[in-house]
């Protein structure tokens, strides 16, 4: 998963939430929020779980999000 995947699959997830999200959401999986784990290097798909775990996504919304309509 690249960044641009990782920004793309928030934003279908969850919305006007997304920014908040991103930005102020410390996820115990990586002890930081989602910018600050960017920010240091972690893999996108390492945070992506990490989200995914924390606000209890269902295996159907975690797996295919983020990537682009090869149409678009």
């Amino acid at each position: 998963m690249r960044r641009s995947e990782f920004l793309r699959a928030v934003e279908q997830q969850f919305g006007a939430r997304a920014n908040w999200i991103v930005s102020d959401l410390v996820l115990p999986g990586i002890d930081r929020t989602a910018a600050d784990a960017l920010e240091a290097g972690v893999p996108p798909r390492d945070i992506w779980r990490a989200l995914c775990d924390e606000t209890d996504l269902p295996a159907s919304a975690r797996y295919g999000v983020g990537l682009r309509d090869p149409r678009d």
